[in-house]
């Protein structure tokens, strides 16, 4: 591709509708690392995805109400929705938003970048932290729609997309306060930040999980401290680096540029 041609895609590849901050998200940058429980509380219930959500939620619950389909038969499908939603989130997470074939692709560079690799960048930033919803809110429907549909009919679909609405946004909190600068002292929680600190600082090629990690035991990529792989040198980057920007531009085009540095380096750079 020519290079005046790929600065005109890159600028169409800008303009492409993104999470928009709104209301006092404008004012400044949000990370985890500096912030107190009572700060994420406000922060993540004014987040307009975060209402989406919960609207989208209450929304479905009402039409499934209403729908007239077997009362539980519904639950059912809701109970899918929830149970389901462990194994769901590990293939997305493992083969999708660790799978660098997106970043391959001058028309899925810019998904990647935002749904995943910026996280991993700096997996503090709280903006960044949450799911864009013209993402989320799609892969919540393909997950739970279909078998609620036939499980219980529309009843039954609207059941299970309310169930994985609401438990995303459970989800979401969890992921929250697996980054926030504050250790839980229910020794669940605090295992489960572990786990995911690792995932992040340590190795990226395991503890995909949020609050569940059955599916890593069973797949082979759970690990802990007591036995664990060595620390991975693409944690930041997923993989993508310099010589994978030199074939596959775009996700550093749109980065400025490609760093193996940690998160608070980058920061000190940055502020430098």
């Amino acid at each position: 591709m020519a290079a005046r041609d790929r600065v005109a895609l890159l600028d169409n590849l800008r303009k492409a509708p993104v999470s928009t901050k709104a209301g006092f998200w404008k004012a400044r940058k949000y990370h985890l690392d500096k912030m107190t429980l009572g700060e994420l509380n406000k922060a993540y219930f004014q987040y307009y995805a975060i209402q989406i959500y919960i609207v989208v939620g209450i929304a479905c619950i009402y039409l499934a109400l209403t729908s007239g389909a077997p009362l539980m038969a519904m639950i059912g499908a809701a109970a899918f929705g929830v149970f389901s939603f462990p194994l769901f989130w590990y293939l997305i997470h493992r083969l999708v938003l660790h799978g660098t074939w997106l970043a391959k692709s001058p028309f899925t560079a810019t998904l990647w970048k935002r749904i995943h690799f910026d996280h991993h960048q700096d997996p503090h930033d709280l903006y960044i932290l949450f799911g864009a919803v013209y993402t989320t809110l799609p892969s919540i429907a393909l997950a739970t729609v279909p078998v609620g549909y036939w499980i219980a009919g529309w009843g039954g679909a609207f059941a299970g997309m309310a169930a994985g609405s609401l438990t995303y946004c459970f989800y979401e909190f969890c992921h929250c306060l697996e980054h926030l600068s504050y250790k839980p002292k229910n020794k669940f929680l605090q295992r489960m930040k572990q786990l995911h600190m690792a995932h992040h600082f340590h190795n990226e090629q395991g503890n995909y999980g949020i609050t569940n990690f059955m599916w890593d035991r069973i797949f082979g990529t759970y690990y802990h401290n007591k036995k664990r792989p060595p620390k991975s040198a693409t944690v930041f980057n997923l993989g993508y680096n310099q010589e994978m920007a030199a074939k596959y531009p775009w996700v550093a085009d749109l980065s400025g540029g490609v760093s193996d540095d940690s998160p608070r380096d980058r920061r000190k750079q940055f502020q430098a």
